[in-house]
């Protein structure tokens, strides 16, 4: 008994010194991160910055990212809290449509939906243009990928207007979205065999890059947040937004992948590269088939358990 309360206490006070250095509140995580990844920044940039310095920046940046990341969820809401005692927020919180969009997560979500179709459809235009204009299968292979995320938000907006709503045209929603979610691991499949053959990827020049990291990291957190938050709504429609957008998330974590190879590494060594962005490539397709499955074989189960309710 003493050897197993011994252990629980060095667990219990190991886990306490893991929250401590951590799980940091907002405003210690500004505080570290922002001047950290200012360091790094200047570390990469400057030539002929000193050793010492530049080795400093790289374990502070290894720290700053894992605090961000563990407290981006508690920055968002200090800052909405913040914000939401602004004397414009509050006037536009008296607003019905606006305070309706900040106070739901439902309505905000089918909003996002919209707003998502809508750059999808621009994606598609830029890429196939670019495909067409430059004969790249690069572009073309984007632009299908694209499509079939349009395609899978224009089945969901088809759903949230139709004022006929029942359970199993949720499901069969749910489950289209999941076919259609393994017909986009193709074309993710085609994206990767094409970056992992010609050696190359995305670019980014000057310091777009950092936001662009900023972004991906950003999307993936709060998309693998609202999948977990959404999956515990009673309708199947909004998670299977929230999965389009993880996927969305999961191929921006790839991009910024190759564009920081291309930027900082791997240009003298581009087995290295070519392994790296395989093995990155593999995890994010097995993922997005998972969803996949997972999202066919829970909505059919559903739709059996409906039908029999209905017979009996």
């Amino acid at each position: 008994m003493d050897l197993e309360n011994t252990k629980e206490g060095f667990i219990r006070k190991s886990m306490k010194i893991v929250r401590r250095v951590f799980f940091l509140p907002p405003i210690p995580t500004l505080l570290i991160s922002i001047p950290s990844y200012a360091l790094v920044i200047y570390a990469l940039t400057e030539k002929n910055a000193e050793p010492a310095i530049a080795y400093a920046s790289y374990l502070l940046s290894a720290y700053a990212l894992i605090i961000t990341i563990t407290g981006t969820v508690g920055i968002l809401r200090f800052a909405q809290r913040g914000i939401a005692e602004h004397p414009l927020v509050r006037r536009m919180l008296d607003i019905p449509l606006v305070e309706r969009y900040l106070r739901e997560d439902t309505f905000r979500a089918e909003t996002a939906l919209y707003q998502g179709f809508l750059i999808n459809l621009l994606y598609v235009g830029i890429k196939m243009f670019a495909g067409v204009l430059y004969k790249s299968v690069w572009f073309i292979t984007l632009a299908f990928y694209y499509i079939l995320l349009a395609v899978m938000r224009a089945s969901l907006l088809h759903y949230v207007r139709n004022v006929k709503k029942d359970k199993a045209s949720e499901w069969r929603r749910y489950r289209l979205c999941g076919m259609l979610l393994m017909f986009m691991n193709v074309a993710l499949a085609g994206i990767i065999v094409l970056v992992v053959h010609q050696n190359s990827g995305f670019e980014y020049p000057g310091m777009l890059i950092y936001v662009m990291a900023m972004y991906a990291f950003y999307a993936t957190i709060t998309a693998v947040r609202n999948v977990v938050k959404f999956s515990r709504y009673g309708s199947p429609v909004l998670p299977a937004a929230k999965v389009i957008n993880l996927t969305a998330a999961l191929v921006s974590m790839l991009s910024l992948e190759t564009a920081m190879l291309s930027r900082f590494g791997a240009a003298d060594d581009p087995i290295f590269r070519q392994i790296m962005t395989a093995s990155t490539g593999a995890g994010i397709s097995m993922i997005v088939l998972g969803m996949a499955v997972f999202m066919i074989v829970r909505s059919t189960k559903q739709l059996k358990r409906i039908k029999q309710e209905k017979e009996m």
